[in-house]
């Protein structure tokens, strides 16, 4: 299989995936500039790699350059970000999160208006306004998802 073929191909993650995902995250933060300043990317592959065994991570990219994490005991989105948008990938990973569920629900940054309307075309509806969580400092929209 060509690399071009491999950045599409989603997988579950494995340990060594963790870094790159935290990257992911970091890259994003400092492409975005109503976001507050991204903890460092071994901070972030700390935090991800204290929860990789008790979450349901996928990547695509060869190399990662797209990452989500599901907390299937909180039937939560935790993280979906993704450096190549536009290509289906994100829709790719909310269809997985939504496998065997009849409920999700997640957070989006109130400035991120691009992810909401993401989120909308998938079904998602916002419920709630919520303050940020440090070390975030932007505020976040709830949005649930029902089958």
């Amino acid at each position: 299989m060509t690399a071009e073929l491999n950045a599409d191909k989603i997988r579950r993650a494995v340990p060594g995936d963790v870094t790159s995902c935290a990257k992911v995250i970091h890259d994003w933060a400092k492409q975005t500039d109503w976001m507050s300043e991204e903890l460092p990317v071994e901070e972030l592959a700390n935090l991800i790699g204290d929860a990789f065994d008790s979450r349901e991570i996928w990547v695509a990219g060869d190399p990662v350059d797209c990452y989500m994490s599901v907390d299937p005991e909180q039937q939560k989105i935790g993280a979906l970000y993704c450096s190549r948008t536009g290509q289906g990938i994100g829709k790719r990973f909310v269809e997985i999160a939504k496998e065997g569920r009849e409920f999700l629900w997640l957070t989006t940054h109130r400035p991120n208006t691009a992810a909401q309307r993401f989120y909308r075309r998938e079904g998602f509806e916002v419920t709630a306004e919520e303050p940020p969580v440090p070390p975030d400092t932007v505020p976040v929209y709830r949005m649930e998802w029902r089958a």
